[in-house]
């Protein structure tokens, strides 16, 4: 059984005796939500005696507000009954299993009372995407009258969880345009949620409505470590300064990006911008999606990058050689370059080395023997690059000389490498 399910089961079974809700969920998580609701289902089908509708529509029926007998029965006047403050704690918990009842009917009824109760809103949001109609209907009613700016805020991680139902769209369409309305505030704090659908979200709704300055999207993209907040920020930031042409505020931050994704998007941009020479300041780049895109830019300008890649890679003893240049020679070159990598296999660098690998590899001009000596590299990083390329050929190495590289004498990463290869070979 899932584990939410179980602990929803435990949580049903806590509420039912009256615990307070706040001790037996965690209340800010969506998924003590979503697996209470499962969970009371689950326990209801197991024989469990729910509140069920004669207690609800007991509630709801009776007005005045109840008290207790001595042996633990509520007792109701004549007239309808407001649960009052001192009551809500005593009635929420079983109010929130009825919420989850099995019986449509009895999710109907709980819904009437719940209204009163701010701290069963969560349920209100469950049951908006309810497989029954009367249910799906009364909550989402409940839902528009009393969904604010701060509760729509506070909710927001559940609405959109339920968002991802078959019938969840109202709930995040309502948060939607909720917010649309709203003051700038109380959207800004869903921009640093540590839940990334919702800054997801967020950052969709900023761009949709233009709330966000293009250079604030551009920083955002650029510092967000999630990589749909950072295509989406990086488009809306270059869609909006692309009728004037004023790339500036943009440009840089993309550029200067940690991330690939908002560099390459900065890069693409060069050609719009008018700066397409800049281009190859990026041929070089650690990334390969960057390097492509710088490619295409200087490309766009008649610079073929081939040459300049060549010219870099012939300077096999440059300290100062960008590993990226390597791997750029391979990605754009022909199989003659493998005469400019194979110098590079014995560069200072280690990563300069493990490039060159890497570009033979890509070229299809591996040789065995040329790359067995770098098995026992002293830079893990070297090491990898030579057996992801001598693995198609593991068949040729000798079986005596791995087995000597997987003695305990041998460092890690070659007993790693050793071992793969081994494998490989059968």
């Amino acid at each position: 059984m899932n584990e939410d399910i179980r602990s929803g089961e435990a949580a049903a079974a806590r509420l039912a005796q009256g615990a307070p809700l706040d001790e037996v969920l965690d209340v800010a998580d969506p998924a003590a939500w979503t697996g209470l609701d499962a969970g009371v289902r689950a326990w209801g089908c197991h024989g469990a005696d729910l509140p069920d509708r004669a207690w609800v529509d007991g509630l709801g029926g009776a007005t005045g507000p109840p008290r207790r007998i001595g042996n633990g029965r509520w007792v109701f006047r004549s007239s309808r009954w407001r649960p009052e403050p001192v009551d809500a704690p005593s009635i929420e918990p079983r109010l929130a299993v009825a919420l989850c009842h099995p019986d449509g009917r009895t999710r109907e009824a709980a819904l009437a009372l719940a209204g009163d109760h701010p701290a069963l809103m969560s349920l209100v949001v469950v049951r908006a995407a309810d497989w029954a109609a009367p249910v799906r209907d009364r909550a989402r009613d409940l839902l528009r009258a009393s969904l604010d700016a701060s509760t729509g805020v506070a909710l927001a991680p559940l609405i959109l969880r339920i968002g991802r139902r078959e019938r969840g769209a109202h709930g995040v369409e309502l948060l939607g345009a909720l917010l649309r309305r709203a003051p700038h505030g109380p959207l800004s704090t869903l921009f640093i949620h540590p839940d990334r659908t919702v800054r997801r979200f967020a950052y969709r709704l900023a761009a949709e409505e233009s709330l966000l300055s293009p250079a604030r999207l551009a920083r955002t993209a650029a510092w967000d470590d999630d990589i749909v907040v950072q295509d989406l920020c990086a488009e809306a930031a270059l869609a909006a300064v692309r009728e004037d042409g004023d790339f500036d505020d943009v440009l840089e931050p993309l550029l200067a990006a940690r991330n690939p994704r908002a560099r390459s998007a900065g890069v693409t941009a060069l050609r719009r911008a008018g700066q397409p020479e800049r281009g190859l300041e990026f041929l070089a780049d650690r990334s390969a999606l960057v390097r492509a895109c710088a490619r295409y830019v200087v490309r766009q300008c008649g610079t073929d990058p081939l040459p300049w890649y060549r010219q870099r890679c012939a300077q096999a003893t440059d300290p100062a050689l960008q590993p990226g240049a390597v791997i750029g020679l391979a990605e754009c070159g022909e199989r003659e370059d493998a005469a400019l990598l194979r110098p590079l296999l014995t560069h200072r660098v280690p990563t300069v080395r493990a490039r060159a690998v890497a570009g033979l590899h890509t070229l299809d001009v591996t040789v065995v023997e040329e790359l067995r000596p770098l098995l026992e590299d002293s830079a893990p990083c070297v090491v990898r690059e030579v057996t992801a390329a001598l693995l198609p050929s593991a068949a040729l190495l000798p079986e005596a000389w791995l087995a000597e590289r997987l003695s305990a004498e041998r460092p890690r990463h070659v007993r790693i490498a050793a071992r793969r290869l081994a494998d490989a070979r059968g």
